[in-house]
């Protein structure tokens, strides 16, 4: 099965690098004060606040479409879960947001060991306070409220320091940028 799903990344690119593209911005900037996330309920049914998901040094939060249907953003989980303990050891948690109820993220963190937090946003507010709602899909469209998937790096005051997205959803920033960006941001903060 790892073999499958190994090559299944590869074939749908997402270990090449991804980089932001400049022409295209998503969510609050670099630099700015990240929206709330307000209390919504983990995969547990167990309502969750920032303070409570918050590493050492700060949070890795990321969006994803739907853990039910999307195979790019099941494959982005399951490639970020190989990294949790790496993130913990640079004082950072993992946390994902998507519309997914708990009962379908807690199937998916069943069903394929993930070691992280998701969230539910099923009416997409979290989503909408950082704009990255994504505007293609119609009121009806089992898609409409998905997230454009995006990373954020955190700190512990919950200031954007770094961020990484691709201009399609197809593609994903792969584990080892994410790794990369926790480092840079580590060296400028010394």
């Amino acid at each position: 099965m790892r073999k499958l799903i190994t090559a299944a990344i590869l074939v749908l690119g997402l270990v090449a690098p991804a980089l932001a593209n400049p022409d295209f911005d998503l969510g609050p900037a670099v630099g700015a004060k990240a929206p709330s996330i307000g209390s919504p309920l983990d995969a547990t049914g167990k309502p969750r606040a920032m303070p409570s998901l918050v590493g050492e040094k700060g949070t890795v939060l990321f969006f994803f479409r739907s853990a039910a249907w999307c195979p790019f953003c099941q494959l982005q989980l399951m490639e970020l879960n190989g990294g949790v303990a790496e993130m913990a050891k640079r004082g950072y948690n993992l946390v994902g947001v998507s519309y997914d109820s708990p009962a379908v993220q807690a199937r998916f963190i069943a069903n394929q060991g993930i070691k992280f937090t998701l969230l539910s946003d099923p009416k997409s507010e979290i989503i909408d306070r950082f704009k990255l709602r994504d505007p293609q899909y119609a009121p009806g469209s089992r898609a409409f409220g998905v997230p454009r998937p995006a990373i954020f790096i955190l700190d512990r005051e919950g200031v954007v320091k770094a961020k990484l997205y691709e201009d399609a959803y197809t593609k994903r920033p792969p584990l080892k940028l994410v790794l990369e960006t926790l480092a840079s941001v580590a060296a400028k903060a010394n």
